[in-house]
């Protein structure tokens, strides 16, 4: 083979390109790169183009070999891409297919893309198709979805801290563990429950959009299928809808093929728009995520010593009830603790804010200038919503908090000045 050539990848191996492609970094270096660079060069080895930065394929199908000879079914490989070879973009497609090699790289398991987190969501539930799923509080939209599966096969929903429903879990059921959780920050003990997964036979699944990397590793854990809303930070810009399942790799080998069968005909995947935002996103996750947990904890650490006062000397302690996040959980003064070990680069870029009324809580966000009243998070800007607007089982005192990339000084600024602006018309 000239020193030019691709290899050919052999038939039948669609799958496995996802798994062991971007091993060729490592081979080449000895060792595996940082993840920064990985988020750059991850997806090299599916270049087949001078073009540095991937061009957008819009292309819903691909035209098979004019060789009668090599027709394979569902094997459309092309010797000069054999990394981007398609048939019909619900099973693949170019742009997509480099989102998940990133997210495999980076994610550490085999990855697969879907059209949005509750679309992987509801993948993860139907491919494990389990009788009964404890969860606890966290994204309302995860509930939604049980709810439906309960109409259709009967699904019970189990309460994650409820020792009694908890008793009730069986081998094939499955523990589904929000961390950090949706809209507090706050996170929850991932060796915890993979003990009480395996007492149980459970398999364990974790949503952890919240904690993207670097700020966390579920595998370490020996979860079973790591979930994200690649909306959030993967995505990065508030401008794509996107999900992520990531699958042990011990398990990879079966459940992958499965999965990508079963998305193949749920029809739940990422429009190819969604696929080149989000290989643009990822490569500056590291930078934005890292940026966005450190000025989150610097605002987090401000409010907490303000309202520590508690003499309302300051507008901080005459208008803040409560903050929460995970740095605000006892185990973070404790650097031997679960928390400190599962969460050892940052707390993550979300917190909420309990003001002490309603009508503090509805009207801040209208009075300051650098934050957007609007749901969603992990974007560059930064993000306040009154929560009650998006989901009606939340305290109507609360505002949830998204850190972005603006200085965080700023942001503390625009607060207080919010808050003052309340005090001043009489909220």
């Amino acid at each position: 083979m000239a020193s030019d050539e691709l290899p050919v990848r052999p038939a039948g191996s669609a799958v496995k390109a996802v798994v062991e492609g971007p091993n060729s970094l490592a081979v080449a270096f000895g060792r595996e790169l940082s993840m920064a660079s990985r988020s750059v060069h991850a997806d090299d080895y599916i270049n087949n183009h001078q073009a540095v930065a991937p061009p957008m394929h819009v292309s819903t199908t691909f035209r098979y070999n004019r060789d009668p000879e090599q027709l394979r079914p569902w094997d459309n490989l092309n010797p000069n891409a054999p990394y981007d070879s398609h048939v019909y973009s619900r099973d693949s497609a170019p742009n997509t297919t480099r989102f998940e090699a990133i997210l495999t790289s980076l994610l550490g398991a085999p990855s697969l893309s879907y059209a949005s987190g509750l679309a992987a969501f509801h993948a993860m539930i139907v491919f494990l198709n389990p009788k009964r799923v404890a969860i606890g509080g966290g994204y309302h939209g995860c509930h939604g979805i049980l709810h439906i599966m309960k109409k259709l096969n009967g699904l019970e929903q189990l309460e994650l801290e409820d020792d009694a429903d908890l008793a009730k879990l069986e081998k094939g059921d499955v523990i589904h563990v929000e961390t950090p959780l949706n809209p507090t920050g706050e996170a929850r003990d991932l060796a915890y429950y993979r003990k009480m997964a395996d007492e149980k036979g459970c398999y364990l699944t974790v949503d952890a959009t919240f904690a993207p990397p670097p700020l966390m590793e579920p595998f370490k854990y020996n979860v079973d299928i790591v979930m994200h809303s690649a909306t959030k930070y993967f995505g990065g810009h508030s401008d794509m809808l996107a999900g992520v399942l990531a699958i042990r790799p011990d398990r990879a080998e079966k459940w992958l093929p499965e999965l990508r069968e079963e998305r193949l005909h749920l029809g739940g995947v990422m429009g190819s728009l969604e696929g080149w935002l989000g290989v643009r996103s990822v490569r500056t996750l590291e930078l934005r995520v890292k940026r966005q947990s450190e000025s989150a904890q610097k605002l987090v650490d401000f409010l907490a010593e303000k309202k520590a006062a508690g003499d309302n000397s300051n507008i901080i302690a005459q208008s803040v009830f409560k903050i929460q996040h995970a740095s605000q959980q006892p185990e973070a003064k404790d650097e031997n603790s679960w928390l400190r070990k599962q969460m050892p680069n940052g707390f993550g870029p979300v917190f909420s804010l309990w003001l002490e009324s309603e009508e503090k809580a509805k009207r801040l966000p209208s009075k300051l200038q650098l934050f957007h009243h609007a749901t969603s998070l992990g974007g560059v800007e930064s993000l306040i919503e009154w929560r009650a607007m998006t989901d009606p089982k939340v305290d109507r005192r609360l505002l949830r908090v998204s850190i972005g990339v603006e200085g965080w000084e700023d942001l503390r600024d625009d607060l207080v000045q919010g808050l003052e602006r309340l005090k001043e018309e009489g909220f």
